[in-house]
C-alpha cells in the first residue's frame, strides 16, 4: 500500500498537468475564432488559414515521441518549460503576422510547444496511475479539451473590442507565462509501482515493450487507424464550427439558457469545451470499469448519432448548441482511451513514448481539416458530417470486431509471471 505522501504527491501532479493542459488548449480550440477576422483582414481564404492549424496539430503531435523520449530520460520539467516559451512565441508570432508563411511558422512553433506540454503530461499521469490509466489519463486530456471553456469569451470580446491580434498578444503570454511557472514543479516516479491485478479487471500486458517492439505489432497499427478517424472528424469539428454557425445562420442569434444569453456559437464554443473536458475523464473511468474497446464502441457511436442531429436539425440555434456539446463530449475520450489502451499493451516504463508514437495520429488526421473546407465548398457542409458520421460508425465496429480480439491474442503471448500485491515497490517523486 502506498503512503499518505505518495498518495498526496501523484495527486498533486496530476492536477499540475491539468493545469498545463489548460493552458495549451486555447491554442486548438480557440483557433476557430480567429480563422474569419484574420480572413476579413488580409483576404487570404479559409482554406490557405486553415491550413496553419493542420501544421500546429501536425507538429504537435508527429514530435511528441521525439519529446517523450526526453521526458522518459530526463524527466518532465525541462521539456514542459521549453514547450511554455514556444507557446507563448507562437501566439505573439500571430500577432503580428501579415503573411501565410510567417503564419505557419508561428504555427509549427505553437505545435512544438504544445506537443512538448501535451505529451509529456499525459505520459506523467500514465506513469504516476498504472492502475487507473483511463482516469488518470482522462483527466489530464480533460485539462486540454475543457481548458479554454473559460477563456472563449474573454478571448471573443478582445477580439470583437481590441482586434485579434491583441488576443493573440496577450493570452499567448499569460498562458505561456503560466506553463513555465508551473514547470517547477512536475515530478516524475522514480519507480514505477506494477499495477494492482486484484482491483483491476482489464488485459493488461506485465512486459514493458520498447517503442520499436510497439511498431511492430499489427494492434499498434489498427489503434492508429481507429485514432484516424476519430481524430479527423473531430478536428474538422474544431477548426471549422465557426465558419459552420455562420453558413448554418445561427452563429449570432442569441440563446437564452442557464439564465444566461449569448450568442449562439460563443455559448456553443464554450458548452463544447466543458463537454469535451468533461467526457475524458468520466469514459477513460468508465474504460476502466467495462474495458477499453467497449467504451470505444459506446463513444463512437454516440459521436455518430450526435452529427446526425447536427446535419438535419442544426439549423435551429438550440438545436445546434446541444448537438455540437453532446459531439465533443464523446469526441475527447480518445485523448484518454488510446493512451490508456496503449500503456495496457505495452507496459509503463516506456509509456511516454509509445503513448506519443500513437499520439501522432492526431497529426495525419489534420490533413483532413483543409479538405474540409474544400469539400464544404463544393457540397455543402452535409458531405463533410456524412464522411464525421461513416468514419465513426467504422471506428465503432473496428473496436468491438478487430481491436478487442487482436489485443487479446497478443496479450495471450505475454508469458511474464504477474508480480502480486504484496511485492509492489512504492513510487517515489524525483
Amino acid at each position: 500500500m502506498e503512503n499518505a505522501n505518495v498518495s498526496a504527491t501523484k495527486w498533486s501532479q496530476l492536477a499540475l498537468g491539468v493545469l498545463c493542459m489548460a493552458m495549451i488548449a486555447n491554442l486548438q480550440y480557440g483557433w476557430t475564432l480567429f480563422v474569419d477576422p484574420i480572413d476579413a483582414k488580409f483576404h487570404w481564404g479559409r482554406a490557405a488559414i486553415q491550413f496553419a492549424f493542420t501544421l500546429f496539430v501536425a507538429t504537435e503531435t508527429w514530435l511528441v515521441p521525439v519529446e517523450a523520449w526526453f521526458v522518459d530520460r530526463y524527466g518532465p520539467r525541462v521539456v514542459v518549460g521549453f514547450g511554455g516559451v514556444m507557446i507563448s512565441l507562437a501566439w505573439v508570432l500571430d500577432s503580428y503576422a501579415d503573411s501565410l508563411p510567417l503564419l505557419y511558422l508561428a504555427a509549427v512553433i505553437g505545435g512544438v510547444g504544445a506537443g512538448s506540454v501535451y505529451g509529456t503530461c499525459v505520459g506523467n499521469a500514465l506513469k504516476w496511475f498504472p492502475d487507473r490509466r483511463g482516469l488518470a489519463a482522462g483527466a489530464t486530456a480533460a485539462g486540454f479539451g475543457a481548458g479554454a471553456a473559460l477563456t472563449v469569451v474573454p478571448i471573443a470580446k478582445m477580439i470583437a473590442s481590441s482586434g485579434y491580434e491583441s488576443a493573440f498578444l496577450t493570452f499567448g503570454l499569460i498562458q505561456g507565462a503560466v506553463v513555465v511557472v508551473v514547470s517547477f514543479l512536475l515530478k516524475k516516479p522514480a519507480v514505477l509501482a506494477p499495477i494492482r491485478r486484484k482491483t483491476l479487471r482489464l488485459p493488461q500486458s506485465s512486459v514493458d515493450r520498447k517503442p520499436g517492439e510497439a511498431l511492430r505489432t499489427p494492434v499498434f497499427w489498427v489503434m492508429y487507424a481507429m485514432f484516424v478517424m476519430v481524430a479527423s472528424g473531430g478536428l474538422m469539428a474544431a477548426a471549422q464550427i465557426a465558419p459552420i454557425a455562420k453558413d448554418f445562420n445561427v452563429a449570432g442569434v442569441p440563446v437564452s439558457m442557464f439564465g444566461l444569453q449569448m450568442a449562439a456559437l460563443t455559448l456553443a464554443i464554450s458548452l463544447d469545451r466543458i463537454f469535451d473536458g468533461f467526457g475524458r475523464p468520466l469514459f477513460g473511468y468508465l474504460s476502466d470499469q467495462i474495458g477499453r474497446e467497449n467504451t470505444m464502441f459506446l463513444a463512437f457511436s454516440i459521436a455518430a448519432a450526435a452529427v446526425c442531429t447536427l446535419l438535419t436539425f442544426g439549423h435551429n440555434p438550440i438545436v445546434f448548441v446541444f448537438a455540437t456539446a453532446a459531439y465533443f463530449g464523446v469526441f475527447g475520450e480518445i485523448y484518454s482511451l488510446f493512451p490508456a489502451t496503449c500503456g495496457d499493451t505495452f507496459g509503463s516504463k516506456f509509456a511516454a513514448t509509445n503513448a506519443g508514437l500513437l499520439y501522432t495520429a492526431k497529426g495525419s488526421a489534420a490533413f483532413l481539416v483543409p479538405f474540409a473546407s474544400v469539400l464544404s465548398a463544393a457540397y455543402g457542409w452535409s458531405a463533410v458530417f456524412a464522411l464525421i458520421i461513416g468514419l465513426n460508425v467504422a471506428a465503432a465496429l473496428l473496436a468491438l470486431l478487430v481491436l478487442k480480439p487482436l489485443r487479446l491474442r497478443y496479450l495471450s503471448q505475454d508469458e511474464q509471471p504477474t508480480i502480486p500485491l504484496a511485492a509492489e515497490a512504492p513510487l517515489r517523486a524525483v
